[in-house]
């Protein structure tokens, strides 16, 4: 027996060398670029005089500026115009396909990538985006990179990189009404902290986590990077191949689907893979989990009451005690309740087509509370035409709902989606740090898409097995 985990052979498959630094070199199967973090790589290969060395390995979209309401060029914000305009050139003169807005297929670089099926099991993946971690869904190893990374990159198809220990967690059980993925991580994340993963990769595993969807399994991996972890995965079964076999890609090749299966196979975890360190978790004690902090690993359950910071590690009260004047919350309290502004309904965590549909089922035949703005804002552009089919817009609208085109949009605050002054914003994305909305006096707790939805009918946070049609994962 082997004895390996999937992140021992697919890195193995991808080591080029091991380096006088001590790290392994390893070369990258895919390399996705977005506006941001991309033009000052390209300007470092022109001042080198260098090209891309593997164009057919890299793929663009543009999603962090991009406005999510008026999207006629130029647009409004001269920044936004010019990373635009930037990106464009730079994969023209590259020849590295662009899913840009007039594609059809323009989004979230998180959602593009897995629905157009270049996102694949056995892969090293990589972006400048925290947020790559989403890809191990798949069974790859996909990890967050910077701008030299990103130069490093496009001038070799190599990376350097130091081995990780891995962690198993491990989720049995069933997830009860109302509960989702998110919760899953959410609850992973305060158990073992914003740092509890320094140094690992997460293998997530366990009855729970195989009988999610594809989009459950990358709202959870999306967010490992939240517990400081470098990676997280999902080994590849039946789920993942019944999804890659719909995908462009494979539609396109199905001899290549039939081709590449027994690898995927092949690279999954052994029966007696050893670990470095083993996590269980119960998914039928789980309930809805909101954030009462200002980061993803300050959560309770809905019904738990917020800690007192003397309560909790030393190292952590000091913190929670800023994070708790900020957010206006006192110790004993529930969230449950905690009046709310602004409800946001997207992000590459929670912006995909079952993420809307189960908060939809919440919202049909209400309206949104008066005090509320409600934003929803689709993954991609394939999203957004699939939920406008299924008549989707038309159920948020008719509620009261802002229905906006495809972006990160409120996720991080980059364009017009921002929040104003101190407003309080129920959130399906991934972060709740000070200022990540857009100002610096804005709050914001994280909750499932369900919990969104009930937010804005209610203009609080609300538990949402307190509503009535509540659909599960």
């Amino acid at each position: 027996m082997s004895e390996r985990t999937l992140y021992d052979k697919v890195w193995e498959n991808h080591k080029v060398t091991e380096l006088p630094t001590g790290q392994d070199q390893l070369f990258i199967g895919l390399h996705l670029i977005h506006e941001v973090t991309s033009p000052q790589a390209f300007g470092m290969l022109e001042e080198r005089d260098l090209e891309v060395a593997y164009p057919e390995l890299t793929h663009a979209t543009v999603d962090h500026i991009i406005p999510t309401a008026d999207q006629s060029r130029p647009y409004e914000e001269d920044a936004a115009e010019e990373m635009m305009s930037e990106l464009e050139e730079n994969v023209r003169e590259a020849g590295i396909d662009f899913s840009d807005p007039d594609s059809g297929d323009q989004g979230i670089v998180h959602v593009v990538g897995p629905e157009q099926g270049i996102t694949q099991p056995g892969k090293t993946i990589v972006c400048g985006d925290s947020h790559t971690s989403t890809h191990g869904a798949f069974g790859a190893l996909a990890f967050g990179i910077g701008t030299s990374q990103i130069r490093d990159v496009l001038a070799t198809g190599t990376l350097a990189f130091e081995k990780q220990k891995v962690r198993k967690i491990e989720v049995n059980g069933e997830l009860g009404d109302g509960v989702e993925a998110k919760d899953v991580i959410l609850e992973i994340i305060r158990r073992l902290g914003t740092e509890g993963g320094v140094g690992y990769v997460y293998e997530y595993a366990g009855s729970a986590i195989e009988s999610l969807g594809m989009e459950g399994r990358m709202s959870i991996c999306n967010m490992s990077i939240e517990g400081g972890a470098r990676a997280g995965y999902v080994n590849p079964d039946e789920t993942t191949y019944e999804w890659l076999e719909e995908t462009d890609y494979f539609q396109a090749n199905p001899e290549k689907f039939d081709e590449l299966k027994p690898y995927w196979e092949s690279i999954r975890s052994d029966d007696d893979a050893e670990y470095d360190d083993v996590v269980t978790i119960d998914a039928n004690e789980l309930e809805p989990v909101v954030t009462w902090g200002t980061t993803p690993g300050q959560g309770i359950g809905i019904t738990e009451p917020i800690p007192a910071p003397e309560d909790l590690p030393e190292d952590k009260q000091d913190t929670a005690r800023r994070a708790q004047e900020h957010m206006r919350v006192e110790p004993g309290e529930t969230m449950d309740g905690y009046e709310i502004d602004v409800t946001f309904l997207g992000s590459c965590t929670n912006a995909r087509l079952p993420d809307l549909r189960r908060a939809a089922g919440i919202v049909e035949g209400r309206e949104v509370h008066d005090d509320v703005r409600a934003l929803v804002v689709p993954g991609s552009q394939r999203v957004q035409r699939a939920a406008e089919e299924e008549g989707l817009k038309d159920v948020f609208e008719e509620a009261g709902f802002e229905w906006r085109n495809a972006g990160c949009s409120m996720c991080l605050g980059m364009n017009e989606d921002q929040l104003e002054g101190d407003e309080a914003c129920a959130s399906s994305s991934n972060r709740n740090f000070v200022g990540r909305q857009g100002s610096k006096d804005g709050r914001t707790v994280l909750m499932n898409p369900q919990m969104v939805a009930a937010a804005a009918l209610e203009g609080e946070v609300t538990d949402v097995r307190d509503l009535k049609e509540v659909t599960t994962v």
